[in-house]
């Protein structure tokens, strides 16, 4: 059961009067900014590389 697109349009509508028009950018901003982070950590672990903070612990 897929949400239909009045369904829709009423949480975006939602979304908007409870959290502004001015800050859903910077959310959005912050979220892709999580994203990255995320997918970056993902490639870190799987090349087996140690972040740079843990390298510095090390020595």
């Amino acid at each position: 059961m897929s949400p239909s697109i009045i369904q829709i349009i009423i949480v975006i509508l939602l979304v908007m009067v409870l959290f502004g028009a001015g800050r859903i950018p910077t959310i959005m901003e912050n979220l892709a900014k999580g994203i990255n982070s995320f997918k970056k950590g993902l490639k870190d672990e799987k090349s087996g590389s140690i972040p740079d903070d843990e390298d510095k612990d090390k020595t």
